[in-house]
């Protein structure tokens, strides 16, 4: 099996769902004990995400399972041109118990069917997985290719329940490609190998959980403001403006103000520390999880930032303590959002124009 991270440039896989805490008691359940009591679209999904994690460059990977998938749970497109491309397939067998030969041949003979129907051209490989795994007899099925096919085509050959609706000139023909296909294109996966391989995806910590998120440290701002941070630092302007004559057009001069130098520096330390959140959790966490994290804080200060005050200053500085008191036990990243990450989320969302201190201010 091939393992290890993928290139994958685009995907129709669905948004996976952002974690939570768990609060329950005792010990955690194993991944691979987790995934008996899935669903079959859970475990389309769990496939979806593993092929993400494998070496191969694919350029797109599509979840087409359902009611009429010909045959197809996960199609890895090697190139642009879909199924009429290079491709593997992978199918999900969601079954309390192991796959026996009975169970690949109908899946098996799809692909056949569909290649002759030219739905799609035969796939470069086609991989079984089950939590279960395979039985005894299709595993050294599997791992002999010559036989396999032998047996599969004896099993087409028999006039039995697998062709019964097979039309026989359509018969004839699945038996010469069979006859012609290299079976070692059929494989199957390992649940424990899988599991190897889908963990050093960014789905994995969602869907299972797993150690504590480790942080970087933050390093100080760099002395001059960068081009991401304006948003947020004309709203800090606009704070320091209302209670101050002097000229603070130059953000780069702020940290050098003698009344807000120091607010000013500890301010964009917080955003810096956001950022580098951010960016420790990209490739561990899935999609919208830091997001779903600065969703949790602007629905926790909403409130106070609408809310009437006497000063723009007095507004942030109460946006900024209830940022740090909210709790957030419920939220993936609550073991590595510092109370200065938190601050940092409200700039963030400053500098995203979906806070503002100071109403109604023009710098």
């Amino acid at each position: 099996m091939t393992t290890g991270m993928a290139g994958v440039d685009l995907s129709h896989l669905p948004r996976p769902a952002v974690g939570k805490a768990s609060t329950h008691g005792g010990p955690p359940v194993p991944p691979a004990q987790r995934i008996y009591f899935y669903s079959s679209g859970d475990w389309e999904d769990f496939i979806a995400e593993w092929a993400r994690g494998l070496e191969d460059s694919y350029v797109q990977i599509k979840r087409l399972g359902g009611t009429g998938d010909q045959g197809i749970d996960v199609a890895a497109f090697k190139t642009e041109f879909g199924l009429e491309g290079a491709w593997d397939c992978f199918q999900g067998k969601h079954y309390a118990r192991e796959l026996r030969p009975a169970d690949a041949y109908p899946e098996m003979l799809k692909v056949f069917l569909h290649v002759d129907a030219q739905d799609y051209v035969m796939p470069d490989s086609y991989q079984f997985l089950a939590p279960k795994g395979c039985g005894g007899t299709l595993n050294r099925l599997l791992s002999k290719p010559t036989k396999l096919r032998a047996q599969f085509i004896a099993a087409l050959d028999a006039a039995g329940t697998l062709t019964k609706e097979i039309d026989a000139d359509v018969l004839l023909r699945i038996r010469l490609l069979s006859a012609e296909t290299d079976f070692s294109m059929f494989r199957s996966i390992e649940l424990l190998d899988a599991l190897e391989t889908h963990s050093r995806t960014k789905y994995h910590h969602g869907r299972f959980g797993g150690p504590v998120l480790t942080r970087s440290e933050v390093a100080q701002p760099p002395s001059k403001l960068g081009l991401h941070e304006t948003n947020y630092v004309v709203e800090l302007r606009n704070v320091y403006a209302e209670a101050c004559a002097d000229d603070l057009s130059d953000g780069n001069l702020l940290a050098e103000h003698p009344k807000f130098g120091d607010h000013f520096k500890r301010q964009r330390l917080s955003f810096y520390s956001a950022e580098a959140l951010r960016m420790d959790v990209r490739d561990s966490v899935p999609d919208g999880t830091f997001e779903s994290l600065q969703g949790d804080v602007h629905a926790g200060v909403i409130e106070i930032v609408d809310a009437e005050h006497s000063s723009a200053m007095f507004r942030l500085t109460a946006a900024l303590n209830q940022a740090t008191l909210l709790d957030l036990s419920a939220h993936a990243l609550v073991s590595v959002a510092r109370p200065e990450d938190r601050k940092g989320i409200c700039h963030q969302l400053a500098n995203d124009s979906r806070l503002e201190w100071a109403r109604g201010a023009r710098s």
